[in-house]
């Protein structure tokens, strides 16, 4: 049985892209880093990943200096390297030579005792596919509420 347990998703990332593909990726992190993401103390919102030189990084992603830690504390915003198979790397970066792709990260999850980030290749969401999912959710949420007043 697989335990999985999200420590940070980025909600936004659904909001502003069209996500077609998903990777699972290790990630290279301190101590304190660990302890303060394990607190869920990680913010994804920004963040974004990119392949410099045959190797995936993740820049803007915040994660908090730990409450305990000391002079060796983290930068909260220093780039991250993302641990992925050399095959799983060149077809993200030939995702993102194409036209309007772009790699972010959705969530953050504890698995099997690592941390692992989920990579998502992204396009752009125009503003009216914005209203339009908006405008969706509003019905299906109105929806839902009629049917369980029906039920009563």
């Amino acid at each position: 049985m697989k335990e999985e347990k999200v420590l940070a998703a980025n909600r936004a990332a659904f909001h502003n892209y069209h996500i077609s593909d998903k990777y699972e990726a290790g990630i290279v992190l301190t101590g304190t880093e660990v302890k303060s993401a394990m607190g869920g103390r990680v913010q994804l919102k920004e963040a974004y990943v990119s392949v410099r030189e045959g190797e995936a990084w993740l820049f803007n992603a915040h994660i908090s200096p730990y409450s305990h830690g000391n002079r060796e504390n983290h930068d909260p915003l220093r780039t991250r390297k993302l641990l992925l198979h050399k095959r799983e790397i060149t077809r993200l970066d030939e995702a993102t030579a194409r036209q309007g792709m772009t790699l972010v990260p959705t969530q953050l999850y504890l698995k099997n005792g690592r941390i692992k980030i989920e990579v998502g290749v992204a396009r752009g969401k125009k503003m009216y596919d914005k209203r339009e999912a908006e405008l969706k959710r509003t019905v299906e949420r109105e929806t839902r509420a009629q049917l369980k007043e029906r039920n009563r």
